[in-house]
């Protein structure tokens, strides 16, 4: 059978990014301690310096502004479809 990803909660990735940033740790010793790996603790703490307020939106969940997005370019799809009409 094949493996299960695993899920982390927010606040699960928020404290371990913060082992590396206020901890001093480095990503690899930090990645180590809560088994997660490295290079998803390295994207991880991009994301949150890129916009700390929405990182880790959860699963399946967008971003405000690319829900909007979305939504605008769903509806301009549409407008299209019926002006052709």
């Amino acid at each position: 059978m094949g493996d299960r990803r695993r899920v982390f909660s927010r606040e699960f990735k928020l404290e371990a990014v913060r082992l590396v940033t206020d901890g001093g740790l480095s990503v690899a010793q930090a990645a180590r301690d809560p088994g997660s790996r490295e290079s998803a603790l390295g994207r991880r703490k991009k994301q949150l310096a890129a916009d700390p307020e929405e990182a880790f939106p959860g699963k399946g969940q967008l971003k405000t502004q690319d829900e909007e997005l979305r939504c605008l370019r769903r509806e301009n799809e549409v407008l299209r479809q019926e002006r052709d009409i």
